[in-house]
């Protein structure tokens, strides 16, 4: 059952929750939004609500965590470039095991800058694959709050406030299309009032599909 938000109130459904769930085709899914946006607690809802399979998620951020721990710091630039490299190739890699065997992956990770996505779209065209963009774009000051209760250490406020200009900048969604996006979602979150779960609750995915002989 969706979670109840704050402001519903008695119990009455806001008139967005009666719409009919936002239909994801199976393809590359691509989350793109400022750390402490919502991603992460985004997908998870989705995977606790069993709408897609763990599997299908695949974050940079675990596997930066599977490669090198969760608190390794590289000792210098020319080891953090290494270890970027090695994480966004294995990124790459379950990307494309998934979009060849005909199944939907999402791509958890910031995906602010055009360099980043359009990465992402050139593996989604190895297999014809549509590429839907779900956008987390909170306000600035939600943004910096929700980065002060998670308590993150490997980012600063300055760091914050960086991306979400990088992705005022880059990544409306007209940008987004222009770039090869087939379709372009807003995910609610704080500023409507919208928990993860419910945001999560406005989707519905498809998640396989056979595979083109």
């Amino acid at each position: 059952m969706p979670e109840k938000s704050p402001d519903r109130g008695c119990g009455h459904p806001r008139p967005h929750d009666l719409a009919p769930p936002i239909r994801i085709p199976v393809g590359l899914v691509v989350l793109v939004g400022p750390p402490a946006s919502g991603k992460t607690s985004f997908v998870r809802a989705l995977v606790e609500r069993r709408q897609v399979e763990a599997e299908a998620v695949v974050s940079s951020d675990e596997i930066r965590a599977e490669l090198f721990g969760a608190s390794a710091e590289p000792a210098d630039s020319d080891a953090a470039d290494a270890a970027d490299a090695r994480i966004f190739e294995e990124r790459d890699r379950r990307i494309v095991a998934r979009l060849a065997a005909g199944r939907s992956v999402i791509a958890e990770s910031t995906n602010v800058t055009p360099q980043a996505r359009e990465r992402l779209v050139a593996l989604a065209r190895r297999f014809d694959a549509p590429v839907t963009v779900l956008r987390f774009a909170p306000d600035l000051a939600d943004l910096l709050q929700q980065y002060a209760e998670r308590g993150r250490t490997d980012l600063t406020a300055a760091d914050i406030r960086a991306y979400a200009a990088v992705m005022s900048r880059d990544a409306d969604a007209d940008r987004l299309r222009s770039e090869g996006a087939a379709a372009v979602h807003d995910v609610p979150g704080r500023r409507q009032a919208v928990t993860p779960g419910e945001a999560a609750a406005r989707f519905a995915f498809a998640l396989c599909c056979p595979p083109v002989r």
